[in-house]
């Protein structure tokens, strides 16, 4: 069975940076099979891992993977007229479901998870979780468009006014806009209320994780430094740990 650095293991389950497992393996909070580790050991997932005194399950028992959606990916798991379905197109060997939604007619990073917690934190609007995106619309970009999406946008159909964002003008049919809130088909329509269409969205980041150089329908498992950056900031003060 292949071993590993203890302090690679905790960082790869999302409990610490190795930095911060190395600090806590000095201090004498880190024990294996009952035993004080020692510094560098190497261990394998049959090992009886605790830190402060709580058990280590095994990488594996967490699971979140960045997906890259493409477009026409229905965020769905029964639905038996969509085409192509989240669990259709993920096939990993833990069970994993969307923590936020992204519309079909959207493309980007999506956050697959087996952890119930983070989905109900994620799907949380009230959370204020950063989402930020790419979009193309069908004319130029003005200065008054960008002020207005900036302020908020009284939404017609939902009868209510978005919070403020920021956004940014990246070429002349473009722009980048970080949203906080999760209104349904958000971006679309306050767009559609200031006169523009919506021809393409790509989601690029999710609070702290980033779409990079993914392509479309490929899909990382996130670990180390990075899980625990996001569990981080979805449960700040609970404690909640991976």
């Amino acid at each position: 069975m292949k071993t590993e650095r203890l302090n690679k293991y905790l960082a790869s389950c999302g409990i610490c940076s190795r930095r911060d497992a190395d600090r806590l393996i000095a201090e004498g909070r880190v024990k294996v099979n009952g035993v004080i580790a020692d510094m560098g050991m190497q261990v394998t997932d049959r090992d009886h891992i605790t830190v402060n005194g709580k058990s280590v399950h095994g990488r594996n028992e967490k699971v979140v993977l960045a997906y890259y959606k493409p477009v026409g990916v229905v965020c769905t798991e029964k639905d038996k007229f969509a085409d192509k379905k989240i669990t259709d197109m993920v096939k990993f060997p833990v069970r994993v479901t969307y923590a936020g939604r992204l519309d079909k007619d959207s493309e980007g990073l999506l956050l697959l998870t087996n952890d119930g917690d983070l989905i109900n934190a994620m799907m949380r609007g009230s959370r204020g979780h950063e989402k930020e995106y790419v979009v193309k619309v069908n004319k130029e970009i003005t200065e008054e468009f960008l002020a207005k999406m900036r302020d908020g946008v009284f939404l017609s159909e939902l009868n209510v006014t978005t919070k403020p964002c920021k956004i940014e003008k990246k070429g002349k049919f473009t722009f980048q806009i970080i949203l906080t809130q999760g209104v349904n088909r958000q971006i679309r329509r306050m767009a559609k209320e200031l006169g523009y269409h919506v021809n393409a969205i790509k989601r690029i980041r999710v609070v702290n994780v980033q779409l990079a150089d993914l392509k479309p329908g490929q899909y990382r498992q996130i670990s180390g430094e990075e899980l625990h950056a996001l569990y981080n900031s979805c449960f700040p003060a609970s404690g909640n740990e991976v």
